[in-house]
């Protein structure tokens, strides 16, 4: 009886250490990946300026961010420029697809927006013309898709980089939703990271911790510890993306806490002054 009171005992406590370990490393954070956090520039410094501007980038840059981030879209005529959406409706005052106009015809419209209660214009930018502004004083953070479903600019794409020297001076990194694209991306520049995303609500940890790229794109919704620290394990980097602008600034609080290792942030000043916590 003794014995069986004792055997009960060990296992008893066993299992209580068992469940004290696991639930120490749910609570905890793996270290991150890098030293200290990217704060990305998500279409430039969009809540002063139109987005994806020059003039969004160069006040993104002069808040000394740590990357410019771009989105592409190809005109008719094979141009690619910087542009979020597939139309051009929502950001400009002319309408329809982007791949339905040559760079001539987009050039005729402006980007518009409101800000300090003043309405502001300024033309669509290449991705040329802003390599041209800043050549090799910042880091490029180009996102590619698919073109009418097709791998079309990935090609000029990696040709543009190379003439500007940028990617020897590791001064880009490139993402996309598309994983054909970044299969593309790869076997032009496989020197380039490559940051591969998941949209809000469809993000697959299996996926995540199995692909070839070693950085994951995340929303921020969809981000918990257990996703961050297993990502973490596997060596991989975290950049989180930010869809709902008014919780964001609680959402970036709340990954800090999580040890992420990158932010494509809406709001530059908050996300550095977050970000400073590391360093108090």
């Amino acid at each position: 009886m003794l014995n069986k009171g004792i055997n009960l005992l060990l296992v008893s406590s066993m299992l209580l250490a068992g469940s004290y370990i696991v639930g120490k490393s749910e609570i905890e954070p793996e270290p991150a990946i890098v030293d200290s956090p990217k704060v990305i520039a998500h279409r430039g410094a969009n809540d002063r300026f139109n987005e994806s501007t020059i003039t969004a980038y160069k006040i993104a840059a002069k808040d000394d961010v740590d990357a410019l981030e771009i989105d592409l879209r190809m005109t008719a005529d094979g141009v690619l420029i910087a542009m979020h959406d597939e139309t051009i409706d929502r950001t400009t005052n002319g309408r329809g697809s982007v791949s339905d106009y040559s760079l001539e015809e987009i050039k005729e419209f402006q980007t518009v927006g409101t800000f300090d209660q003043k309405r502001i214009i300024e033309e669509i930018p290449t991705l040329r013309e802003i390599i041209e502004t800043f050549k090799n004083t910042e880091h490029y953070y180009i996102e590619t898709r698919l073109v009418n479903g097709e791998l079309l600019m990935e090609e000029p794409l990696i040709e543009g980089l190379l003439e500007y020297d940028l990617i020897s001076q590791n001064l880009v990194t490139i993402q996309s939703f598309s994983e054909e694209s970044l299969t593309k991306i790869q076997a032009l520049a496989p020197e380039v990271p490559l940051t591969l995303l998941f949209g809000k609500g469809k993000f697959d940890l299996k996926k995540a911790k199995t692909s070839d790229y070693p950085i994951i794109g995340i929303e921020a919704s969809d981000i918990t510890l257990r996703i961050v620290n297993e990502l973490h394990r596997q060596g991989k980097e975290i950049h989180v993306f930010f869809n709902d602008r008014s919780t964001e600034r609680e959402e970036q609080r709340r990954v800090y806490d999580l040890n992420v290792d990158g932010y494509f942030t809406n709001d530059i000043r908050f996300t550095q002054d977050l970000l400073k916590q590391d360093n108090d």
